[in-house]
């Protein structure tokens, strides 16, 4: 007798659906696994066979098979435990064979036939119901991730044993997902800008950068506030809509970060490596290849802080993704593609001791200060749409009358900017002025005469690159939407522009 079961793997982060096979028939005793398996796929027949038997099943001393089809896409994981225990149940007429069917099944088992999370759930389960799947079995502790899915009915047992009486007529109820109230984040509980006293140019390009979605670096000398701001920026971003929210819960089911997040992710990622970070830790990768911090930055920001401390390969490792908002890792068997539309914000001392320009306090030698800067590339410098100079505050911002915005008030700028860009896009694949190809830019970017000979001056004097223009009629278009303005005026332009000269002060 063989008995089917549908399961599922990840590639990336989309659902492949795998069908379980199970026969048992006579003959020597034996219990095989084919189809591609790893070892923790290998192992599961020891897990299998034990949970089956301390749930109070024997399981008679006859061959079993199990196949896992496609055979050409190989299998990794314990979430094929839960499937193949129903399968060889099946087969003894335990449960019901027909009950099997239509129904999308994964679960790890452990000894004593609990049912253990798996990761990647969610999108496994998206992919089941877009199969016309219309219910599934998952680990309890996997029943809010599932139960994101609409059109889906879940059941989420906590044990082997409690599944096996469902299938014959006992009733678990259907799994209703727990609304955690941890999950909405509150704009009062994060850093606000108004602790942030001075620095009123930085926190306007913190305000461009956040409502197109562009990168930007921020250099300075210590003390300044670089991080600071930068740790406010979570409080000024546009709230994540639902189809981002579950682009980027998908992310973090694949990486196994769910259950220090909640069911649903709804607010952006603000991912801040360590500058010790490896090269795969960052893009992805691994011998099991694993979204990395671009990836797990997606709709949200990637904060890298003193920027010239990374390793030189990490940081070029930066440029293919910050252009094609992508990650394609490639092994001898596979292709994955992880998707990473992040803003990038960085911040960097002028100089190694970080006091460069300010007479005898700095001790740095110019050989000193071009290898410190030499760390970042000229490609890498030009994928930057904004380079800000944070300079040291003065003793006057200090004062108790002095009052700075605060990030409830820049996140409702940020939010009628985005607004703009929602309805302007609504028939574009983008959302925000960063996407902007060359053929869109041409399209929304429309420059007047007096733009156009602005623009055209500047390109000449400061040797700007295809890349660098077209960032600066971005940038422009950004500005004119928080001035609420339909078209790019001169004003738009000239403020574009400083924002991509002060490289022109510390490179040149």
């Amino acid at each position: 007798m063989v008995a089917k079961i549908l399961s599922g793997a990840v590639s990336g982060v989309n659902g492949i659906m795998i069908e379980v096979e199970v026969d048992m028939a006579s003959g020597m005793p034996a219990f095989d696994i084919v189809g591609l398996p790893d070892n923790a796929v290998k192992e599961s027949k020891e897990r299998v066979r034990t949970a089956i038997k301390n749930s109070g099943i024997q399981i008679p001393p006859k061959r079993i098979t199990v196949n896992l089809a496609p055979a050409d896409i190989r299998k990794e994981g314990p979430a094929y435990d839960l499937p193949i225990a129903l399968g060889i149940l099946a087969c003894m007429d335990i449960i019901p064979t027909g009950v099997l069917q239509n129904i999308f099944v994964a679960g790890e088992l452990s000894l004593d036939g609990d049912i253990r999370t798996v990761g990647g759930m969610l999108p496994m389960v998206y992919s089941a119901a877009g199969s016309g799947v219309t219910s599934c079995v998952v680990p309890y502790s996997n029943g809010d991730e599932a139960a994101l899915v609409p059109g889906i009915k879940t059941i989420a047992p906590k044990n082997l044993k409690e599944l096996i009486g469902h299938f014959k007529g006992k009733f678990i109820p259907e799994y209703i997902r727990q609304d955690v109230q941890e999950d909405i984040l509150n704009i009062e509980s994060l850093l606000d800008f108004a602790d942030v006293k001075g620095q009123e140019s930085v926190k306007r390009a913190l305000t461009i950068s956040a409502a197109g979605g562009h990168n930007i670096l921020l250099i300075g000398p210590p003390g300044s506030g670089k991080t600071m701001m930068a740790r406010r920026i979570p409080g000024i971003l546009a709230s994540l809509d639902f189809e981002e929210s579950i682009d980027v819960t998908k992310i973090y089911s694949v990486a196994g970060m769910i259950a220090d997040k909640g069911a649903l992710i709804r607010t952006r990622p603000f991912r801040a490596p360590h500058h010790t970070i490896s090269y795969s830790a960052l893009v992805g990768g691994g011998r099991f290849p694993r979204p990395g911090e671009v990836s797990l930055a997606h709709h949200g920001v990637l904060f890298l802080d003193e920027l010239p401390e990374f390793g030189r390969n990490v940081l070029e490792a930066l440029r293919q993704p910050l252009e094609d908002r992508i990650v394609t890792i490639s092994r001898t068997n596979s292709t994955i593609t992880y998707p990473c539309d992040f803003m990038l914000v960085a911040s960097m001392n002028p100089c190694p001791c970080g006091f460069f320009g300010e007479g005898d306090k700095c001790k740095c030698s110019e050989r000193e200060v071009n290898k410190y800067l030499d760390k970042i590339s000229g490609p890498l410098l030009d994928r930057i749409d904004m380079h800000v100079e944070a300079s040291r505050v003065n003793y006057g911002d200090f004062g108790d009358n002095v009052k700075s915005k605060s990030s409830k008030d820049i996140k409702n700028d940020v939010e009628n900017a985005q607004r703009i860009q929602a309805a302007r896009y609504k028939d574009e694949k983008i959302k925000l002025n960063a996407s902007l190809t060359g053929f869109l830019i041409d399209k929304y970017c429309y420059l007047n005469e007096e733009c156009k000979a602005l623009i055209k001056k500047v390109y000449d004097i400061m040797g700007l690159s295809a890349r660098g223009y077209h960032k600066i009629l971005k940038l422009a278009r950004t500005i004119a939407d928080l001035d609420n303005s339909l078209d790019i005026a001169s004003g738009h332009i000239s403020e574009a522009i400083q924002y991509r000269a002060l490289d022109r002060k510390y490179w040149s």
